[in-house]
């Protein structure tokens, strides 16, 4: 008895542990994750970038609103720096009925982007960068692109 008490605690634990991390990204399915800050000069004042599940995009256009984006290619060595970021995005968030975490730039501090596809159903996330402003659940992943932002970077 003690033996079955023991795998169904393990197998719950496995369970609970990976529901909540990662997403899934093919071709079709993807992740869009960016930064921007309105009151900024510069190139790096607005950085979007795409993942897949073989490549890393970034947008050129650098448009705030994150409505008008085109991208290109990076080099495998950016992809390959990135590529684990999927196994941080929280699934919570996409139960999450909000879409507008905080007050994204509005004490100029900054904001983060997000898209998910998958299958074509595109859900998309404006994070305010303060996490005083936005739920726990959020933070590390929070942590995790801005990090990222910074390695495609330099």
């Amino acid at each position: 008895m003690k033996k079955i008490i023991l795998i169904l605690f393990i197998i719950g634990i496995t369970i609970s542990c990976n529901n909540d991390g990662g997403i899934t990204i093919t071709k079709q399915n993807y992740l869009i994750f960016g930064h921007f800050y309105g009151e900024c000069g510069g190139e790096a004042c607005v950085e979007t970038f795409k993942l897949t599940d073989q490549k890393l995009f970034e947008d050129t256009v650098d448009d705030y609103s994150g409505q008008h984006m085109e991208f290109v290619e990076l080099e495998d060595a950016k992809f390959e720096q990135v590529k684990d970021l999927v196994n941080f995005f929280p699934n919570r968030l996409l139960h999450d009925t909000e879409t507008v975490f905080g007050c994204p730039d509005c004490a100029d501090g900054g904001g983060l982007f997000i898209q998910y596809s998958n299958n074509g159903n595109v859900k998309s996330w404006r994070i305010d960068q303060d996490k005083n402003n936005v739920p726990s659940y959020l933070h590390e992943f929070m942590n995790k692109v801005n990090v990222k932002i910074e390695l495609i970077n330099h």
